[in-house]
């Protein structure tokens, strides 16, 4: 009696798994999803508030640019 009980046991074990691998990966749709529109959302506005379309986030901007100036000699 007690195989039969850990089959049955087994078994609902396997069908929570399942379950909960299907309400996981429909939350990482969703949140996949939501990302993609707050970095749409974040794109937009930071044109629209002169941000220069992110430029500055990603390295591009003036300011961060040096130039080096030196003298060269000739020996």
């Amino acid at each position: 009696m007690g195989a039969v009980v850990s089959c049955i046991e087994s078994v609902f074990r396997t069908i929570g798994q399942c379950i909960m691998a299907v309400i996981n990966g429909i939350g990482s749709i969703l949140m996949a999803i939501i990302n993609g529109i707050v970095t749409c959302l974040d794109i937009v506005v930071g044109c629209l508030t002169c941000n220069t379309c992110g430029g500055r986030r990603h390295g591009g901007g003036m300011g961060r640019r040096r130039h080096h100036m030196g003298t060269t000699s000739t020996i």
